[in-house]
């Protein structure tokens, strides 16, 4: 019963069930929600971006104090006390920069589509590791109750060893190697403990909940291809990963031409209006307005331009390869989950096969001990091969589960939608639309 626990165990109305877990991960996991926060920090590089398409407008104001004693010729003059002061307003407008603000707003969006791919992965990373951490709690427990139930039977086996020493049937060594494997099923028992405890502890975290009545945890069979061909054609086209990178180059490549923008001229309107008093004499006023046309064009900045533009083109090239090499990194990760999950596949057979031989054997022994043909020692062994046995089982039941899981990660699919999650589903689409159009405002659309 204890060998089919991971897989067929039976569960109450309340218990937690793997699907309710990872909704909870999804919900509260704060690593999650951290990585969301980013992604609407990267939203408003668009409004920045977007400013460079706006007027920008300053008003200015100064007041002074002067003091003059004139003296000319002829007597004339006098002392003039004069307090100067005015306000001005000045507008900015560019015309023309090189196509500097088109293109990093292309480039902040760039930003904000890769931001979001790793959200998606990060998001994949997240559902992945509540799902091994709920198995490695199903796990744990299923091999602590068959450690603590050996430690009954093998006491049990110690109290009948000693009775048939007390009458003389068996020597002293068979009630020393009874001792002997007590010690270590209780020394297995206290490491089962101690590895539960770990792996609750790792659920606590991932999840944000303590476990409690965990149901049965099953294989994700349904998202899982029929070959590994399939699997590496969806991860290369739908991989977060692979389209975050894809998303760096445009970035990188959309730089190029900003540093390139600085040689081209510069086209903006200035607009002014000022409105001066107390400037030559005491209560005198003077309004003055213009408006501007400036054009610049650059001619030698000591080089600095074409630098910056050969420093973005190298860069566009780290990120050509960076991309290559995230490729050949899911390749791997694709193909090393689909071995796993064949591995996990075939093991459950040869486990659960091993169990019955082993249960077979046990029994075998027993009655050969019971006439004497079998020794103590024979028992214990063939008792501590089935425990081995079980645990076997349980190990590939819980890498079955999570293999498959790791396949459909790998492939790029394992995100709330895909599972089904009884979830409020997170859209950073919504926050982009919110902001990326702003002129003003302190207040991010959550009231903050």
């Amino acid at each position: 019963m204890a060998s089919a626990f991971v897989l067929a165990g039976a569960s109450g109305a309340s218990a937690e069930t793997l699907e309710s877990a990872l909704a909870r991960a999804y919900g509260y996991n704060p690593t999650l929600n951290s990585q969301r926060a980013n992604v609407r920090a990267t939203d408003e590089n668009v409004a920045r971006a977007k400013s460079g398409y706006r007027p920008q407008v300053n008003a200015s104001a100064d007041v002074g104090r002067t003091f003059s004693d004139v003296t000319r010729p002829g007597g004339e003059g006098g002392i003039s006390r004069l307090t100067p002061r005015g306000v001005g307003v000045q507008v900015d407008q560019t015309i023309f920069n090189g196509f500097r603000t088109e293109n990093s707003v292309r480039q902040a969006e760039s930003s904000v589509f890769g931001a979001r791919e790793n959200l998606n992965n990060n998001e994949q990373n997240i559902l992945f590791d509540a799902a091994s951490a709920y198995m490695n709690v199903l796990r744990d427990t299923a091999i602590l109750d068959l450690q603590r139930n050996n430690v009954e039977v093998i006491d049990e086996q110690l109290r009948q060893t000693q009775d048939r020493f007390n009458v003389g049937e068996v020597t002293r060594t068979d009630v020393a190697q009874a001792e002997s494997r007590l010690a270590l099923a209780r020394s297995q028992a206290s490491l089962a403990e101690s590895n539960l405890r770990a792996s609750i502890a790792q659920y606590r975290q991932v999840v944000g909940a303590e476990p409690r009545q965990l149901a049965p945890g099953r294989p994700l069979d349904r998202l899982v291809p029929r070959n590994v061909d399939a699997a590496l054609r969806i991860a290369f086209n739908e991989h977060p990963a692979i389209k975050a990178a894809l998303h760096g180059v445009d970035v990188a490549e959309l730089q190029v031409k900003i540093e390139q923008g600085a040689l081209a001229p510069q086209l903006g309107v200035r607009g002014t209006v000022a409105q001066r008093y107390d400037n030559q004499v005491e209560g005198d006023r003077a309004l003055s307005a213009s408006v501007v046309a400036q054009l610049n064009v650059p001619i030698y900045d000591g080089g600095q331009a074409y630098a910056s533009t050969r420093q973005a083109k190298e860069v566009v090239g780290q990120r050509r390869l960076e991309a290559d090499a995230i490729r050949d990194q899911v390749r791997a990760f694709v193909i090393t989950s689909w071995g796993q999950l064949e591995a996990a596949r075939a093991q459950i057979a040869a486990a659960q096969s091993q169990v019955d031989a082993a249960e077979t054997a046990l029994n075998g022994v027993r009655e050969e001990a019971r006439v004497g043909q079998r020794t103590t020692l024979d028992v214990l062994n063939a008792q501590q091969e089935l425990l081995n046995a079980r645990v076997n089982l349980i190990t590939a039941q819980r890498d079955r589960v999570v293999a498959s899981y790791a396949v459909v990660q790998a492939m790029g699919r394992l995100n709330s939608r895909a599972l089904g999650l009884a979830v409020n589903h997170y859209s950073p689409k919504i926050h982009f639309d919110q902001v990326k159009d702003l002129w003003g405002g302190l207040v991010t659309p959550d009231g903050r």
